[in-house]
């Protein structure tokens, strides 16, 4: 079995072949076979509420009493969430509160921690 190259986009080393292109199942990225070009080469990058730069695992706070939908709790101001991961769309931050489970976030109510 040959050894396929880790994801350019989130380094995942779970990569596999499909129809000659290189897959990665964690991030759902897809590039050929020796192409070096990733999420990570374009312009996007997310920003905190303050406008520091947010990475995937980082750790952050929210600044603001958020409404979860589908429930009569909310959740508060200070909540520390660890962890998150950056992705593409209106709430673009994915991330597990506890309490809570899975939940999206936006990144303008949150501040680094």
């Amino acid at each position: 079995m040959k050894k396929l190259p880790a994801c350019p986009a989130c380094q995942s080393v779970y990569t596999y072949e499909d129809r000659g292109l290189l897959v990665c199942p964690e991030c759902a990225h897809e590039w050929q076979p020796g192409d070096t070009v990733g999420k990570d080469d374009e312009a996007t990058f997310f920003t905190d509420a303050n406008g520091n730069e947010l990475k995937d695992g980082d750790t952050v706070t929210v600044i603001k009493d958020l409404k979860v939908k589908g429930s009569s709790s909310s959740v508060k101001v200070g909540t520390k969430v660890k962890n998150i991961r950056l992705v593409e769309g209106d709430h673009n931050i994915d991330c597990k509160i506890e309490g809570f489970g899975a939940m999206k976030l936006k990144s303008e109510f949150v501040k680094k921690a």
